[in-house]
């Protein structure tokens, strides 16, 4: 008897034989229990995945006459026919070679006939995205109406391709790639039914480069065992399939890692001598970058979404232990970037070499709030003093110093002298809770003094407009008004129209020479403060603004 390669050998016979996709063996076992199958299913999903196998199963199934709960014998002729794909009542079109009008028309035509043998006659249509467009509606009336006998089953791998016409009379199963834990563990059964001696991590490299598909991981095997004759070591899969082994990855991710750039020369060596290639490598350095970021995320659910076996799992956590995730996405970035330069480069062993040597010599990474926590400062068995908020490290610079209350306009310094000009500032800003458009025309006038109890006002030139206005009888009468209840009782009020050269100062300069030296002792204190002295040593700067922002409750911040 000829040989019999391993994936059809090993093709499943029935719906638990199926491997990863239980969702549709349930399913379709439920409806056939129920009496609820569809008489059109269209099979979807990545190739090798078990899409035909499943439509050969459904097939048995329906025709098995010994069958119980609709599991067939696969024992009987009948069974066997169709696992063989011979059987009259099951017929299995390709759709790549029978894509024309004809064939479709010559199916219509036999469909009506009854099957030679049990109730039902079963129509698998495989790659059926290759018929063309009069084919699909050729088929459309058929497929929507088909005799109770007939049972359509499509499958294909480029469900896009099809007919929204199509896609509505039938009842869709999408099939989903299988993961490589799980073919990992058919491959590993397979070889002890076979008696071929295979190491666990050799076959996690071959199931991870059959992506998903179990006929392309079962080919690979059959490949590999071909090739080696003898015990499946992962160093003989490495290099029958040309791969790039995964330790000489590691060894590039601990250096990474220490930032070595001499432990990267020998791995550089490595690289040319085992003749890999460098786009390659750079795209298994960038996917165990991701696996390194999973791992130090959550090693609880990077098991589900790192698909690798134990021992690598435990070489990733320990490298990930040694950084942090900032300093995986910054290695990450730079490899993205360095495999972009590959693609275009001319020279990609030389970029490559160039990429690494730049990743292993990338500063290290300092979270922020640490450096100006100043944490980077603490040495071992220190312990690190928070430091307070900037404005309460502010007020323990200067204990004397109250805070007014949110909302409220600073108070006068009671018991204490104040000099006429302070005297005649806090008069206008009195005034301005009172009669802002008053107190608007106030502050521009050139305060002389106070002489004979009379208020020596003088307006200046630039302001010669407001002569006319604070000469009215009723503004005098009305800032007189003011003056006895504000000021003093007693008190009257002279406004002259003045020179360039009068001597005095204005409530206006007043109010900016007070802002102004605000604004420098603010600027003094915020120098000052620990947190400030530690970013401008960082990043090795100077402060040039400082800018109020709004703050949460309506106030402002700095």
């Amino acid at each position: 008897m000829s040989y019999q390669v391993i994936a059809r050998k090993w093709r499943p016979k029935n719906f638990d034989q199926l491997v990863g996709q239980s969702h549709i063996s349930t399913t379709l076992q439920n409806a056939l229990k129920n009496g609820r199958l569809p008489h059109a299913l269209l099979f979807t999903g990545p190739r090798g995945t078990g899409k035909t196998s499943s439509a050969r199963i459904l097939a048995k199934s329906l025709r098995c006459p010994n069958a119980v709960n609709f599991v067939p014998c696969n024992q009987c002729q009948i069974c066997e026919d169709v696992s063989q794909g011979r059987s009259i009542d099951v017929i299995e079109i390709d759709g790549a070679s029978n894509n024309g009008v004809d064939a479709i028309r010559e199916l219509r035509d036999t469909v009506g006939y009854m099957p030679s043998s049990g109730k039902y006659k079963v129509y698998i249509i495989d790659e059926v995205h290759m018929l063309s467009t009069s084919a699909f509606n050729a088929l459309l009336k058929t497929l929507e109406e088909p005799p109770e006998h007939v049972v359509f089953i499509m499958a294909t791998t480029e469900v896009h391709k099809i007919p929204q016409t199509i896609l509505s009379r039938c009842q869709r199963f999408d099939f989903r790639r299988i993961s490589t834990r799980q073919i990992t563990e058919q491959l590993k059964m397979i070889c002890e039914a076979d008696g071929v001696q295979a190491e666990e991590e050799a076959l996690w490299v071959i199931a991870r480069q059959g992506d998903g598909s179990m006929r392309d991981s079962q080919s690979l095997l059959d490949q590999v065992i071909t090739f080696a004759n003898g015990p499946l070591k992962r160093a003989t899969v490495v290099e029958i399939l040309g791969l790039t082994d995964h330790a000489l990855l590691y060894a590039t991710l601990s250096a990474l890692a220490q930032r070595e750039p001499t432990q990267i020369l020998p791995i550089l060596s490595k690289v040319a001598l085992a003749g890999y290639e460098p786009s390659l490598f750079a795209q298994d350095l960038m996917e165990n970058l991701r696996h390194l970021l999973f791992v130090k995320i959550g090693q609880d659910q990077a098991v589900r979404m790192v698909e690798l076996p134990d021992s690598e799992l435990r070489t990733l956590q320990e490298i990930a232990a040694t950084l942090t995730e900032e300093e995986i996405h910054f290695l990450f970035d730079m490899a993205v970037k360095g495999a972009g330069d590959i693609m275009r480069s001319s020279e990609p062993r030389i970029v490559l070499e160039m990429v690494l040597l730049r990743m292993a010599a990338a500063p290290r990474l300092q979270d922020l709030a640490s450096l100006l926590n100043g944490a980077a400062s603490v040495h071992p068995g220190q312990v690190s003093v928070p430091k307070p908020p900037l404005s309460q490290a502010v007020r323990a610079a200067h204990p004397n110093t109250t805070q007014p209350a949110p909302g409220s306009r600073p108070a006068s310094r009671a018991g204490l002298e104040l000099s006429p000009q302070e005297r005649w500032f806090e008069f206008v800003q009195k005034i301005r809770g009172l009669d802002a458009f008053l107190a608007a025309k106030l502050e521009p006038l050139i305060f002389t003094g106070v002489k004979d109890k009379t208020v020596e006002l003088v307006i200046p030139p630039k302001a010669a407009f407001l002569k006319d206005q604070l000469m009215d009888a009723e503004t005098q009468k009305k800032i007189k008004s003011l003056i006895d209840q504000h000021w003093a009782a007693g008190y009257a009020v002279n406004v002259q129209m003045g020179s360039g050269g009068t001597e005095g100062t204005s409530a206006q300069a007043l109010a900016q020479d007070k802002a102004k030296k605000k604004e420098q002792d603010l600027a003094a204190q915020i120098s000052e403060h620990p947190k400030v002295k530690t970013a401008a040593a960082v990043f090795k700067g100077q402060i040039k603004t400082i800018k109020e922002s709004g703050s949460k409750n309506g106030g402002t911040s700095r």
